[in-house]
């Protein structure tokens, strides 16, 4: 039987009338390709067949088959003479003679399916043969092999490797151009020596027995899976059984399944098909390198332990990869093995079940394989995953290795590990600290951020340190913090890491619960070992000038450590946390490329005297960059505002928006600077025209600085800044005035003579095709000479060809390349050659040879080439070491073109807003002051066509706080989100969508909105509600801009009432800050009717009592709320009639008996008055403590409101 695709069995049809059987192995003289056989006619077309074929006797050599490019090669058997063979008596267990497959002819039978590499089959070794690449460069061959190889050469089958590892089109195109001497299709332009005479078969009597494994083709090495059992094939293939005849209707009946015997159970089983703890017996019962188990409180998921005994049993490849796995057991661990990345045992079963990677075997492991030109695409995915990916890399190429082991010493006890190729560690990629542009998914930054808290004073103080990575920009701060974490929590809301590093069992419960709250499903969590991985301070200072990151040729290397880090040398939490992430990114092997950077600056989440604040309760509840809908990003303020075209002028917007300024002539400049972009639109046009197109600057460079940066993202990142230079020679001409535009244009550094030395210095042709940096001639010498090298090889090449022509008198004599024997000298056959030459390869018009002399050219070439290559990896090197010694000038400039886009799209924005619209308009009065005149909602325009306008005057002659009531969805929350955004976007930069706009500079918005509890966290509504109002009552002042929605709900109605009615007063009377205060409860109304600070506003409405129907008109105005019409709202949503009814009586009889309604119902035509309960506490107060009791400033207020009474 010969082997099919994929190891499928097809039987080989035999004659009826032949009685004796023939050995199994001897029909392989008959076997044909795949094309071949399909091309035969079919048993049941109409045409004659001979009844009794006749015997055909063909030499070895008549099985090789023509070529043709098919779907799968088909393997051949041994071939034996075709005279009478001895029967196996069981084809089982048969083994072959001894002698058999020890001449070529025999090993020509082994074809490696896909093999990258097209070396002669070997015994299935794994020492290091089973390395693709380490193959024997330019093996000579004996003369009775030379049909063998050329059968082996031409069978091998690109498709196959496709379906093994699922080729995309890109990679497949990859492959094909690149690496064609690897992936070996067979030559069409060659003939067979012998064309075996095609022959018709009858269907057999009775299906043949199964070829003997022993007998059946050696096990291949490549990624296909040679004995596919799950489906046994049926004694002919599917194709024949299933021939479609017109003249037979009648259905067919296929053969029976020929019932294979099982193989003997005492065999040893594949590794894919055995679980990994069965084979390496400590995976069963795992422990970490300290050998504590899962369960116990000190595991660590990132190590795993190998008893010393295990590693005695190991291949030299399996030490290779456990000596790196067992310290990323955690991670999914790629392994270069030639043209390809694997995964094994544990990683490989992840890639076969989530990503269905075709599941085979490596020596003792399970293993999946993808393409080395699709690996940035499955690390990703790995990595979107919510994996960490480890890439392991080839030191050395297989040419290199025997160079080595060449010019290396000779010792004859060499240790195993020798012998296989170099691998090390090269890089880890997690979610949160990617650094190649190719694999980070969007623009904005992503942080990872190393947390220390310590208690102090009873206070809770932080060190924190983060950094984004795309960038190498660190960032770095300490606190103390106040009871309820506020820093903390905004400092993450403003951040959302993606990945972070905590200390081990030293984190508060509720630092975590701000943590949980605040941080995404795909945030990676490390846990670090205190002092030895969670470094202190002095740990910390003493790895810094031990590595060396920052040296001084003059001075103390302190003084080379950057400005920032040099003072966090004083502050041992931060440093700490500095610690924590720069043994992190080490063991990342990324940490020298990032910190020697130096690119360092501090943090502070909460920027009093220059920004408003905006603390995380904020952002979240005002949406500022993610909705409460969905969390995205759709419907916010960032995103109404984002017009930036380039990816650094986005990350700066965000950071614009987080901290909008407070200082007046600050906000008046950017104002001023929006108005001339948008009176003169060619600055604008010219800038967008011209840097639309701009790459990532700010994370190339910093890829340029780790000198890992490919030639052709180094060559975008020269045309880059060569274009910013163009266009702010353009902007000159525009205006170099004294506003913002004009003094970030002044202030451009000279990128003329940066880029001067850049114009000519390689070919970036060659670049932008071939990604080479090939420097112009006298840059670099020892490339120069490396080229000259080559030239002379190549020019040596070339004599030996013509001495040759002229010696044999042929001028068709030519080099070929077959595979990777280059320059094999291609003769036609009626040429005869000296006897000394050695045959390569043959067709039926030409052979190829070697000679003695071209094999040492062609070894000169090789390594001459292979020097070559190293020389351009340094060449590559030292080109990104020069570039990166004007770093400054170049960040310098990416972020005054980041300044300048941030503007622009603050002026896109402001011109979008439509009419009516306006500039704000600051005040610098004492009295805190906010007006703005037929304000619309800025999220809105674009989603609401009819949206309602309304006007809003807090402070200044009006009250400081409007108590707003009005029915269920009347438009309360609107008004109060309305408010703040219009704040925000006016101390931004932006205009603002109203007819006019007028305030003093906010110092704060604080807010209260909604009812969430935060089951997680043990916090009941309530709980949270009054949290929210402590920060609220101890941080505004009367500048800060406050918003409280439905304080009280969370609880009864007598205690909601009364926390409400005490805080109202507070913030009022004593804090003084400008806000709304949202309500159901109408008492308060009365409370507070005669209030200085406090006016009476609601939500207007049409009430049709009739039909219980509701018409909002959302409209603010001057009042109080007849009722929150809640069983209009009950109606509306469906409740039954009889339960309103009922729910109505409820209502009227609790609100005319209420103990609230009778306290506040005095009699004034008798002189009555009613003294509200805040003024009698702050007169009682007052008659105790004095006027330090309550204040001068609730002093002040009280005795306004008394003059009110």
């Amino acid at each position: 039987m010969a082997r099919g695709i994929e190891g499928n069995e097809m039987s080989t049809p035999k004659p009826s009338s032949q009685k004796k059987k023939t050995a199994p192995a001897s029909q392989s003289s008959n076997q044909k390709s795949i094309l071949g056989f399909f091309q035969k006619k079919s048993t049941n077309s109409p045409s004659p067949a001979p009844s009794t074929p006749a015997t055909v006797k063909k030499s070895p050599s008549s099985s090789l088959s023509k070529p043709s490019f098919t779907t799968a090669a088909s393997s051949t058997l041994t071939p034996l003479p075709s005279s009478d063979a001895i029967e196996p008596s069981s084809p089982i267990t048969e083994v072959p003679d001894a002698s058999l497959g020890k001449n070529k002819e025999n090993e020509g039978a082994g074809v490696a399916f896909s093999s990258p590499s097209r070396k002669a089959r070997k015994a299935v070794n794994y020492a290091e043969s089973d390395d693709d690449d380490d193959d024997e460069v330019l093996k000579p061959i004996g003369n009775n092999a030379r049909t063998g190889r050329a059968t082996k050469r031409r069978k091998v089958s690109l498709e196959d490797s496709d379906d093994e590892f699922g080729f995309d089109a890109a990679t497949q195109d990859a492959m094909l151009e690149d690496d064609m001497d690897d992936f070996i299709a067979p030559d069409d332009s060659d003939e067979d020596a012998v064309v075996p005479q095609k022959r018709k078969r009858q269907p057999p009597i009775k299906s043949s027995k199964r070829a003997s494994p022993e007998l059946s083709s050696p096990k291949v090495e490549a990624y296909i899976d040679e004995e596919d059992e799950d489906v046994p094939m049926t004694g002919t293939s599917t194709a024949r059984q299933w021939t479609y005849d017109p003249d037979n209707l009648s259905p067919i009946n296929p053969r029976r399944v020929q019932h294979v015997k099982r193989a003997n159970p005492n065999a040893k089983q594949r590794p894919s098909a055995t679980e990994p703890d069965q084979r390496y017996t400590w995976l069963a019962n795992i422990q970490d390198a300290d050998r504590h188990s899962p369960g116990h409180p000190e595991y660590d998921p990132r190590t795993i332990f190998i008893p010393p005994l295990a590693w005695t049993k190991f291949s030299a490849f399996e030490k290779q990869y456990w000596e790196i796995k067992q310290k990323f057991w955690d991670t999914i661990v790629f392994f270069k093995k030639g043209k390809f990345y694997e995964l094994y045992e544990n990683d490989a079963t992840i890639g076969h079940q989530l990503f269905d990677l075709k599941l085979t075997d490596r020596v003792n492991m399970r293993m999946v394989g993808v393409p080395e030109a699709s690996l940035d695409m499955w690390a990703s995915q790995f990595v979107a995953k919510g994996f960490k990916v480890a890439r392991v890399d080839q030191m050395e190429s297989a040419l290199a290795k025997e160079m080595r082991e060449r010019d290396g010493p000779k010792a004859k006890g060499a240790k195993k590990e020798d012998k296989v190729i170099r691998r090390e560690l090269a890089a880890v990629l997690t979610s949160g600290t990617l650094v190649d542009t190719g694999m980070l998914q969007n623009d904005m930054s992503t942080y990872c951020m190393a947390i220390k808290e310590i208690d102090r004073d009873n206070l809770p103080a932080f060190g924190v340190a983060f950094v984004d990575t795309a960038t190498a920009q660190f960032q770095l701060c300490e606190f103390t913090d106040d009871i309820d974490m506020t820093k903390f929590e905004t400092l993450i809301a403003q951040m959302r890491p993606g990945e972070l590093l905590l200390e081990k069992s030293c984190i508060s419960a509720k630092a975590m619960r701000i943590l949980k709250n605040n941080t995404g499903p795909t945030t990676i969590w490390n846990a670090l070992k205190p002092t030895k991985e969670f470094w202190p301070a002095d740990i910390t200072i003493r790895e810094i000038e031990a590595c060396g990151y920052y040296e001084s040729s003059t001075e103390d290397n302190i003084e080379a450590w950057p400005p920032v880090l040099r003072e966090a040398r004083e502050q041992e939490l931060v440093m700490s946390a500095f610690g924590a992430l720069l043994q992190y990114l080490r063991t990342l092997k990324i940490e020298r490329e990032l910190v020697t950077l130096g690119n360092f600056d501090w943090y502070d989440p909460i920027r009093k005297a220059t920004s408003l604040v905006l603390d995380g309760q904020s952002l979240i509840n005002l949406e500022i960059f993610a909705n409460n809908f969905d969390a995205s990003g759709g419907g916010t303020l960032f995103a109404m505002l984002n017009r930036c075209i380039t990816p650094f002028g986005k990350r700066l917007l965000r950071q614009w928006v987080c901290h909008p300024l407070a200082d007046a002539k600050k906000i008046n400049a950017r104002l001023d600077a929006v108005d001339a972009l948008n009176a003169d639109s060619t600055i604008t046009e010219s800038f967008t025209a011209s840097l639309s197109k701009l790459p990532d600057l700010e994370r190339l460079i910093s890829r340029v600085h780790a000198g890992r940066c490919p030639p052709k993202d180094f060559l975008k990142v020269l045309e880059g800044f060569e274009q910013i230079e163009y266009t702010v020679s353009l902007l000159k001409q525009f205006g170099e005035g004294d506003g913002v535009v004009g003094q970030l244009i002044s202030a451009m550094p000279d990128l003329t003579t940066a880029l001067e030395k850049w114009k000519d210095a390689f070919d970036r042709d060659m670049a932008r095709k071939d990604g080479l940096l090939v420097p112009a001639p006298g840059i670099e010498e020892d490339f120069d000479n490396s080229q000259e090298d080559i030239n002379v090889c190549l020019a040596n090449l070339d004599r030996l060809l013509k001495k040759v022509r002229k010696d044999l008198g042929s001028t068709s004599i030519v080099f070929r390349d077959n595979g990777k024997e280059i320059y094999q000298l291609e003769v036609p056959k009626k040429i005869k050659v000296p006897s000394h030459w050695d045959q390569m390869s043959a067709t039926t018009k030409v052979t190829r040879y070697y000679t003695p002399e071209l094999r040492k050219l062609v070894r000169a070439l090789q390594e001459a080439q292979e020097t070559h290559g190293q020389i351009v990896q340094g060449v590559k090197g030292r080109f990104c070491a020069r570039f990166d010694e004007d770093y400054a000038t170049w960040l310098a400039a990416v972020k005054i073109i980041a300044q300048l886009d941030c503007l622009i799209s603050l002026a896109k924005a402001s011109a979008s807003l439509g009419e009516p619209s306006c500039r704000p308009v600051f005040s610098e009065a004492k009295r805190t002051v906010l007006e703005f005149e037929e304000l619309r909602h800025p999220c809105m325009l674009n989603t609401v066509d009819d949206f309602i306008p309304n006007d809003i005057r807090l402070g200044g002659d009006s009250a400081n706080i409007d108590l707003l009531t009005g029915a269920n969805a009347a438009g309360k929350s609107t008004i109060l989100r309305m408010t703040c955004i219009a704040v925000i976007m006016a101390q931004v930069g932006c205009y603002l969508p109203c007819v006019s706009a007028t305030l003093t500079p906010v110092d704060r918005i604080m807010s209260r909105l909604g009812a969430n509890d935060n089951i997680f966290a043990s916090q009941s509504t309530f709980f949270v509600e009054l949290s929210e109002t402590q920060k609220i009552l101890s941080e505004a002042t009367p500048r800060s801009l406050v918003i409280l929605d439905e304080l009280g709900r969370g609880t009864s109605s007598y205690d909601g009432v009364a926390v409400a009615q005490a805080v109202l007063h507070d913030i009022a009377t004593r804090v003084g800050c400008i806000g709304f205060f949202a309500t159901h409860y109408r008492s308060l109304a009365k409370e507070f009717e005669f209030h200085p600070e406090v006016a009476n506003k609601r939500m207007r409405i049409h009430v049709d009592n009739a039909s219980k129907s509701i018409t909002f008109l959302y409209k603010l105005e001057d009042g109080v709320a007849e009722g929150s019409f809640g069983m209009h709202c009950a109606a509306m949503c469906g409740i039954p009639s009889r339960i309103i009814e009922n729910a109505e009586k409820a209502a009227a009889e609790w609100e005319h008996t209420s103990r609230l309604g009778e306290r506040m119902e005095v009699k004034r035509e008798e002189g009555g008055v009613y003294v509200p309960l805040g003024v009698q506490s702050d007169v009682s107060w007052a008659l105790r403590d004095g006027i330090e009791g309550v204040g001068e400033r609730a002093m002040q207020v009280l005795l306004e409101a008394i003059q009110g009474l």
